[in-house]
């Protein structure tokens, strides 16, 4: 019978206790609160009833709930020795959470990884990568390592720089290059695109060109800058720099 009983409330409390920690999330959400704020306190309620529930199920076997505490707490010892690793992913969770370096949404570079958060879990947080992949990074890896947040600043710089030979006039080249990155679609007039001399080489001048988008359209802006370029020194018969390097290397 206490089988039966036992088996009654793990199957009716984790039914319980699923429903609730969706109601939670609900009444959460209605509020607007963070979604990673959110979902660390669901995870949170959702271990700790599943552990209440399994002492429920020992109080019905007559095992004393105090040993069982006493067990636990000396196999915690045992086990945040040799699983150490385990906890400071846990605390660093917790510190992921209050800090708030990113959220879930933020695109991120970090532990060697760039990709969209889609999860701040209690021990592991999950990106999407760029190619698809879901990864699933130690917090304690994250919190300790340099975090690359694009998502905070509205706005991203491109840097893109390209070389002219010592035959052209590179005021001329700035002139025509300003003109057509500004027809570019959705780069940002402030602050102020520019294309200028970055230093002066052995092949001729290298040439700095300067561009502002939103994060959102960074992708979009730098490759339409790097059509305007390639077209650029096509309809103007300018050498890549490939063929730079080439004629000098083969000349001299």
């Amino acid at each position: 019978m206490k089988t039966i009983i036992s088996i009654a409330i793990i199957v009716i409390g984790g039914k319980f206790i699923n429903g609730l920690t969706i109601l939670i999330k609900r009444t959460l959400n209605l509020r607007y609160l963070n979604e990673t704020l959110t979902n660390y306190s669901i995870s949170t309620i959702h271990v700790v009833l599943r552990i209440l529930l399994v002492m429920m199920v020992l109080e019905i076997f007559n095992i004393p709930i105090a040993s069982f505490a006493t067990l636990i707490g000396a196999a915690g010892v045992a086990v945040s020795v040799v699983w150490s690793g385990l906890l400071s992913n846990f605390a660093s969770g917790m510190f992921l959470v209050i800090l708030r370096p990113f959220k879930i949404g933020d695109y991120i570079n970090a532990s060697g990884y760039a990709g969209v958060v889609r999860d701040i879990g209690l021990f592991m947080t999950i990106l999407t990568t760029d190619n698809n992949l879901q990864v699933y990074v130690g917090n304690n890896k994250l919190f300790t390592d340099v975090i690359v947040n694009y998502n905070v600043n509205n706005y991203r710089r491109i840097d893109q720089n390209y070389q002219i030979t010592n035959s052209i006039d590179p005021r001329e080249a700035i002139n025509i290059l300003t003109k057509r990155i500004l027809c570019i679609e959705n780069i940002l007039s402030i602050p102020k695109p520019s294309v200028s001399i970055v230093k002066f080489t052995e092949f001729g001048v290298l040439l700095g060109i300067r561009l502002f988008a939103l994060t959102s359209n960074f992708y979009q802006v730098k490759n339409d800058a790097n059509i305007i370029i390639a077209t650029t020194a096509r309809d103007f018969n300018w050498l890549p720099p490939a063929a730079v390097y080439k004629k000098y290397f083969y000349t001299t």
